[in-house]
């Protein structure tokens, strides 16, 4: 086995099962249930924002999600395979005809508002 080959199979025992993320898409509000760990205990923080970016591929595969708190712009980046990502969830489905939604961070009030999907698309949200 040469080195690339060792690598793939080191990366592939520490990736998330298939399932383990719903589908989703950019400009979807979601729940990330993270866990933080503060000296010996542990607990899991929900962040719930809108989905702008998606980054990466494999192990090195990110997420960015907004919120506003007190009026202030707050971004995390998750990393989806980390071992403290504890789950995610979809809330809402939004309407973005974007790859990434960073012209976000300059609207304010409702103009910072996504649509919701189209009814249309009703079956996909059911499943």
């Amino acid at each position: 086995m040469n080195r690339t080959q060792v690598i793939e199979g080191i990366v592939a025992g520490q990736l998330k099962p298939e399932g383990f993320m719903p589908k989703f898409s950019i400009g979807d509000t979601i729940d990330v249930h993270y866990r933080i760990i503060e000296g010996d205990k542990e607990r899991v923080q929900v962040f719930q924002g809108v989905f702008i970016a998606e980054k990466g591929r494999g192990i090195n595969k990110t997420i960015t999600v907004r919120r506003i708190v007190a009026n202030e712009g707050v971004e995390r980046v998750f990393p989806v395979h980390s071992p403290r990502l504890a789950k995610v969830e979809l809330v809402r489905r939004g309407d973005a005809r974007r790859a990434k939604l960073f012209y976000l961070r300059e609207r304010f009030g409702k103009a910072r508002r996504l649509r919701d999907q189209r009814r249309g698309l009703k079956e996909e949200a059911t499943a």
